[in-house]
């Protein structure tokens, strides 16, 4: 009781680098499957759909945990849950790295998703020891190193995979995190818990829990597997009734884990469907650009090993990690709705014109820069804005929120890519046409052309 009422201590620049290192070794460890998808396709004997079933078992893992460990951070203190939850993902990353098959990397790669978590536990402890201005610039920090890590992974995957095994991509970031884990365990200061007084909404933590593991799930099943009509609507039922199912819960709470007023001011709501739409159509060109550096050099293809794609990848990591550091900052200077119209209007116009423009290296490699910075500054924009827009004690849970909705646009985004290339697949091959990739970026195009919608929609909203 006593720890709840005691002024937190201000961390040095040693307590933010570390868990800014963190995140680029976590960062690291996402990342290493996107130009290696190709490579473990091959080598595990599986379809575009399970290749993406592969990167997107973290994903959903993420999606469930991070809104629970964001409020178990505001509730216990962001430094002892980021510990616990360090420790699953390091045992994830080292299951990985041992996995003699698809389930058990599987299986591996549902433990390491609990790192998405990390991020709104991160987000606690900057802004509870730090000033609001410098807390909006740690962050910034903290989500450029989250993003760099993926620069690290995208260039390193291909080598390690290649020269010694893909199993060493998941344990060499493992080694990292757990070193760092034990760094922050000595320097990190403790952080007191907000609401030491209530009690843990265990009944919503299972329904939001459920609806989004249901819904993840769902998504991956009706994209992967062409399940008929009626499974569909099945589908959609459990989620609809699970998620009607918390609502009611979370309205009847004396301490409710999402306050649903929260939830209504505008500044929360709208940067939800604003991230959704940018990270899905992020999601679908970060899925399909690798998928077309593979395809061989002898039709329309590049015919690439993973270190070229990495190669080929590595300035759209870089251009992410500075637009996600620049993000809040452009937003102050220029105003949120400015910035978001401009990373739209980038977006739209560079996967429109992947549709004609694809048939060399450069053009893909421009693209995922472009599309890079426009996505990244305008989501992370996005988040900073969220994060101070809560009350201090909300801001894990509202910014969970908001990570959880990245990684589900970011998985909507990846599923949806691989369905229209298994559905455009070529009979004699099994490999996709090039009518599929153009059809791909097309509707990547109108997803992000939403957000210009969204904004217009929602221009008061924007403002706030």
């Amino acid at each position: 009781m006593s720890e709840a009422v005691l002024s937190p201590v201000r961390i040095g620049r040693l307590s933010i680098g570390a868990l800014g290192i963190l995140a680029l070794a976590l960062g690291t460890l996402q990342s290493v499957v996107e130009p290696a998808l190709p490579l473990l396709q091959r080598e595990l004997g599986v379809s575009p759909s399970e290749g993406a079933l592969v990167g997107n078992t973290l994903l959903v893992t993420g999606a469930v945990v991070a809104p629970v460990a964001g409020k178990l951070g505001d509730r216990y203190g962001g430094k002892s849950v980021l510990v616990r939850l360090m420790a699953v993902v390091s045992a994830g990353g080292l299951l990985a790295g041992l996995a003699p098959n698809l389930p058990v990397l599987l299986l591996g790669q549902v433990l390491q998703g609990v790192m998405v978590g990390a991020l709104p536990l991160s987000f606690i402890l900057v802004r509870k020891h730090l000033p609001t201005g410098e807390s909006q610039l740690a962050i910034g920090v903290v989500m450029a190193l989250f993003t760099g890590g993926g620069m690290v992974g995208t260039l390193f995957a291909g080598p390690i995979a290649e020269g010694l095994s893909w199993h060493w991509m998941f344990a060499l970031p493992t080694i990292a995190i757990i070193a760092m884990t034990l760094v922050i365990t000595r320097l990190m200061p403790h952080d007191p818990p907000v609401q030491a007084d209530n009690r843990i909404d265990w009944p919503g933590m299972a329904l939001l829990s459920g609806t989004l593991l249901a819904f993840m799930l769902g998504l991956v099943k009706v994209t992967g597997d062409g399940l008929p009509p009626l499974a569909v609507g099945a589908i959609a039922v459990v989620v609809a009734a699970l998620a009607t199912g918390w609502v009611t819960v979370e309205r009847r709470a004396a301490s409710p884990m999402v306050d649903l007023r929260m939830l209504a001011k505008p500044a929360i709501w709208h940067s939800c469907v604003l991230t959704l739409v940018i990270t899905t159509s992020f999601g679908m060109v970060a899925f399909l650009l690798p998928q077309l550096f593979a395809i061989p050099a002898d039709g329309y293809g590049f015919g690439l090993n993973t270190t070229d794609i990495g190669l080929f990848l590595l300035p759209g990591a870089i251009a992410g990690a500075v637009s996600d550091s620049l993000g809040g900052v452009a937003a102050r200077r220029f105003g949120l709705r400015a910035v978001l119209i401009g990373g739209a209007a980038v977006t739209v116009a560079t996967v429109i014109a992947l549709v004609s423009l694809h048939t060399a290296e450069w053009q893909l490699v421009v693209a995922k820069v472009l599309i890079a910075i426009g996505a990244g500054v305008g989501s992370t924009a996005l988040l900073t804005r969220t994060a101070t827009a809560v009350e201090t004690r909300d801001t894990g849970i509202a910014t969970s929120l908001l990570v959880v909705t990245r990684v589900i646009g970011v998985a909507v985004g990846s599923q949806v890519a691989a369905a229209i290339l298994d559905a455009g697949a070529d009979s004699a091959t099994g490999l996709p046409t090039e009518s599929a990739f153009a059809t791909g970026f097309a509707m990547a195009g109108l997803v992000a052309a939403l957000s210009l919608l969204v904004v217009r929609m929602t221009k008061k909203g924007v403002q706030a």
